[in-house]
């Protein structure tokens, strides 16, 4: 269990907050979560690069030229993978990067990697009211006075869909806005400062937590 300051929107400490995950053992953790991270970086892939094999190229039908007597290599089609313009020797072809692992060990490693970022981690209280029109410089202020420094790759946990707020954030380069039921390993280990309502961080408790 880890105890979390709570900050209002001015960033003042207005309380505390407790998170509490089940983890993977200490000898494991770095393995699973690296699995974890793998995996979902390979299942990103699309997998789609595509090149043509001499079978594929158009043209090279008919032997450039006769087999003896010319003075030349013999060549039996211009699309060889030796000529400009022929086949391609062992390149890409459509795959499935897809990496299988179980929805448990899944979840252990998101619970595992996000409570390790716990030093990281700002709980602010709700503060959807504070944005009755999108505004990335009001977004930006606030994140300052949570004590985060220009430059820092901020990864801010919603409760729900909150439209102002992500319409707001969306449009700084370094802030990222995600659902606390769209969590996922890479992006709580690619941010640098993790900001969290109190709310949110009753509802991963609540959805990841066992």
């Amino acid at each position: 269990m880890v105890n979390c300051v709570v900050r209002n929107w001015q960033g003042e400490e207005v309380g505390e907050t407790t998170l509490e995950l089940r983890v993977a053992k200490e000898e494991n953790a770095s393995h699973i979560v690296h699995r974890a991270l793998t995996r979902q970086m390979n299942n990103a892939r699309q997998g789609n690069a595509s090149t043509k094999t001499r079978s594929e190229v158009r043209g090279g039908g008919r032997k450039p030229w006769r087999q003896k007597g010319t003075g030349r290599a013999r060549a039996g089609s211009i699309r060889s993978p030796l000529w400009r313009g022929g086949g391609v020797i062992f390149g890409p072809k459509p795959r499935d990067f897809e990496v299988k692992m179980n929805k448990k060990e899944r979840r252990l490693a998101l619970r595992t990697a996000f409570q390790s970022r716990t030093e990281d981690i700002i709980v602010v209280e709700e503060f959807a009211e504070q944005f009755p029109r999108p505004k990335s410089k009001e977004l930006l202020s606030a994140i300052a006075r949570w004590g985060i420094e220009p430059d820092t790759k901020v990864l801010l946990i919603l409760p729900e869909p909150q439209l102002n707020v992500y319409l707001s954030g969306r449009n700084i380069e370094l802030v990222n806005v995600i659902l606390a039921t769209s969590l996922n390993v890479y992006d709580v280990l690619a941010a640098d400062k993790i900001i969290v309502t109190s709310t949110a961080i009753a509802k991963i408790q609540e959805i990841y937590g066992e």
